[in-house]
């Protein structure tokens, strides 16, 4: 006969451990819990002939509870060592970016985490008969916790980039609310193939990389589009019509229109438009 003690005072735990081993499909197998001083205990007894079976299912019983139960806490702890300057919601918008990466490639990073919790348990559950859960998730699960904490630094990675590029759209937006209109319109023909500038006559603009504004281009990098943005910032133009030839918009549309905001009229059946459509437009180069 096999028999496990599962030891926790985490009343929660207890109660998952329960409803899973109420629903426990393996034959001869009994459980009960009892409060001792210290901890409370679930003792497991199976007395069937089959025991990698018994150790198999409980090892992903309790690989199950570590992901569903306590997952979160441990982010959130790693969080607090590795990055405790960030303020309260700075940490929250971190932690929901953990969850989101997770669930971008859910399946293969829920495979990954889980075999490495069910290897973790099944091997020590196959030498010892008692298990104290807290001691055991923060000593003997080092792979899992790695794989948290790259996790983690991935999701810090995306805030501050996120942080910067939004810094550095209020500051184009200061710029442009302290200065006076340069010109009344201006059109920017864009798709996929490339995009240029025309001014309010439909004439063509040449684009210039050596101007003072430059110092305004990002530290993210659009290609050939900034040096659109840069022209945009050195126009300061009071209209700018988007005419989106093929209706393609990439990260660079929504940072104009996050910039310039009410100033831009989005255009996609204009004379203009309907020319370009017929003819491919080239990719932006600095004069």
């Amino acid at each position: 006969m096999k028999s496990l003690c599962i030891k926790t005072n985490n009343s929660d735990l207890i109660n998952y451990l329960l409803n899973e081993l109420k629903d426990i499909d393996i034959k001869n197998t009994c459980f009960s819990e009892n409060e001792f001083k210290i901890y409370k205990n679930v003792i497991v007894h199976y007395s069937g002939n089959d025991e990698s079976l018994f150790l198999s299912k409980m090892a992903s019983i309790l690989s199950f509870l570590v992901i569903d139960e306590l997952e979160e806490d441990l982010l959130k702890r790693l969080i607090i060592q590795s990055y405790f300057y960030f303020d309260a919601i700075e940490r929250n918008e971190i932690l929901a970016s953990c969850f989101d990466i997770m669930a971008d490639d859910f399946f293969a990073l829920f495979d990954k985490k889980f075999k490495l919790l069910y290897q973790n348990f099944y091997e020590y559950l196959a030498c010892h008969k008692t298990i104290v859960l807290s001691g055991f998730i923060n000593f003997r699960l080092k792979e899992y916790l790695t794989f948290l904490d790259n996790i983690l630094n991935e999701a810090v990675n995306h805030f501050v980039i996120e942080k910067e590029y939004l810094e550095f759209v209020s500051l184009l937006k200061l710029y442009i609310n302290s200065q006076n209109n340069g010109c009344q319109m201006v059109h920017l023909v864009f798709s996929s193939s490339g995009s240029i500038l025309l001014d309010e006559n439909k004439n063509l603009i040449e684009v210039d990389d050596t101007i003072f504004k430059a110092k305004y281009l990002s530290d993210i990098t659009f290609s050939a589009n900034d040096y659109i943005l840069n022209s945009l910032l050195t126009l300061l133009p009071k209209e700018i019509h988007l005419h989106l030839v093929d209706s393609y918009m990439d990260e660079f549309i929504h940072t104009l229109q996050l910039v310039f905001e009410n100033r831009i009229h989005l255009c996609t059946d204009c004379n203009i438009c309907q020319l370009y459509k017929k003819t491919k437009i080239p990719h932006t180069e600095p004069s």
